[in-house]
């Protein structure tokens, strides 16, 4: 970023170095001074083509040209600051091309992490519906494992209690047991 800016001031600054001499080399060639010339005098016809309607100064019919050591400097002038101009646009627009294009990357950045951060948000819900449901079984287990154990417990209390102390035709003999409560046992 530091040597973009860095290289647009060094190109603006060689810019007006190449501006003068534009205006020096349109001052001593033929080329460059009939060229100078004819576009001096063709903004001066268009200014006063401008003034005259705009600002409704009578018409002219005849525009008087100017000097061609005037037209020289005009010319001259118009073709520095075109150039001047240009290398300022340019600059613009490679600036705002460059700025464009890292925002460009960005979105993909952006956009690619927007995915990578759905396709896990995806995974995790899915793996969240599976824990769950596992769970719910468990919830299940547990609450049959504890109906069992209520039953086996009512079982067995309801024949200790109905005198299901021996079992027939075994050798093993279990003492009759009473299921009274300690608290409202009297001392003997």
């Amino acid at each position: 970023m530091a040597t973009v800016k860095l290289a647009t001031l060094v190109i603006r600054t060689l810019a007006k170095p190449i501006s003068s001499q534009l205006k020096n080399q349109a001052k001593q060639h033929e080329t460059f001074r009939s060229i100078c010339i004819s576009l001096a005098q063709r903004m001066h016809m268009a200014e006063v083509k401008l003034r005259t309607n705009i600002l409704g100064e009578p018409a002219r019919l005849h525009v008087k040209p100017l000097s061609e050591t005037r037209a020289i400097e005009n010319g001259a002038n118009a073709l520095a600051e075109g150039f001047l101009f240009s290398v300022a646009a340019l600059l613009i627009i490679g600036e705002t091309w460059r700025s464009s294009r890292s925002q460009s990357k960005q979105r993909g950045d952006v956009n690619e992490r927007i995915e990578e951060l759905s396709v896990n948000v995806a995974s995790l819900t899915e793996r969240l519906e599976r824990i769950q449901e596992s769970l719910g079984d468990v919830e299940f287990e547990r609450a049959r494992n504890s109906e069992l154990a209520r039953i086996v417990e009512r079982v067995v209390e309801i024949g200790l209690r109905g005198g299901w102390a021996e079992f027939e035709d075994t050798p093993l003999r279990i003492p009759r047991v009473e299921l009274v409560p300690t608290s409202s046992r009297v001392p003997p």
